[in-house]
């Protein structure tokens, strides 16, 4: 679990860059400032979150059930949370439908808060 939460936390830091710069630079031009503030959001929740997994696999020994559970979680939550803004801020670009991927944010963001809950017990 430890190879998987650094693997992942490098995954998605590389990919929270390249997702920030394209925003800044070549979305900057097509979408609006609502959506591009949104797209930010998801951006920087992705990058703590990446953060936070390589601090999971440096800290946590994983000879516990909360330390499996807030791995897994952080990624589920970074998929969930960050993947649904991205997805409801490309739709809204080209004004489509985004009801369907509204309430995935919530469940993500719960995902995240269950990660830093199991982190918290697995320390404690």
């Amino acid at each position: 679990m430890q190879q998987i939460a650094y693997l992942l936390g490098g995954i998605f830091g590389l990919l929270a860059i390249v997702l920030g710069a394209f925003g800044s630079h070549l979305l900057k031009k097509k979408w609006s400032k609502d959506i591009l503030d949104s797209f930010e959001i998801g951006v920087k929740y992705q990058m703590y979150h990446a953060l936070f997994l390589v601090l999971l696999g440096s800290t946590l020994t994983f000879n516990s059930i909360s330390s499996t559970l807030s791995v897994i979680f952080a990624i589920l939550g970074i998929f969930l949370f960050s993947g649904s803004i991205y997805g409801i801020c490309s739709l809204k670009s080209r004004e489509l439908p985004v009801k369907f991927l509204g309430p995935i944010t919530p469940l993500g963001g719960l995902c995240l808060l269950l990660s830093w809950l199991f982190f918290l017990l697995a320390v404690l």
